[in-house]
């Protein structure tokens, strides 16, 4: 209805919920629907534990992560390159700071 745009959007909205009340998991029948990785264990973990390990102490020794966490150096130096190119830390030899 382009007199009533407002209205049309709230019918749609009431057959959303409507849809979510009558089916619950329909969303899981969509071709692009993809169960989110377990976190646990996962690099988005790591991540966060290295960043929090990090603003605790504004310089981290790279090999007190490694021996911390327990990985070895080549996933952790993937780990640091990437959140070096976000923007979160900065590598300055063997030691990590936090980015200004």
């Amino acid at each position: 209805d382009t007199k009533n745009p407002r209205e049309w959007y709230y019918a749609l909205m009431d057959y959303g919920v409507m849809l979510k009340k009558s089916h619950p998991e329909l969303n899981k029948r969509s071709a692009h629907y993809r169960k989110q990785p377990k976190f646990l264990g996962s690099t988005r973990e790591l991540r966060g534990k290295i960043l929090r390990t990090l603003l605790k102490k504004s310089e981290v020794p790279i090999s007190a992560l490694s021996q911390k966490f327990e990985l070895n150096s080549k996933k952790l130096y993937t780990i640091l390159k990437q959140l070096e190119k976000e923007g979160f830390l900065k590598i300055k030899g063997e030691k990590i700071i936090v980015a200004e």
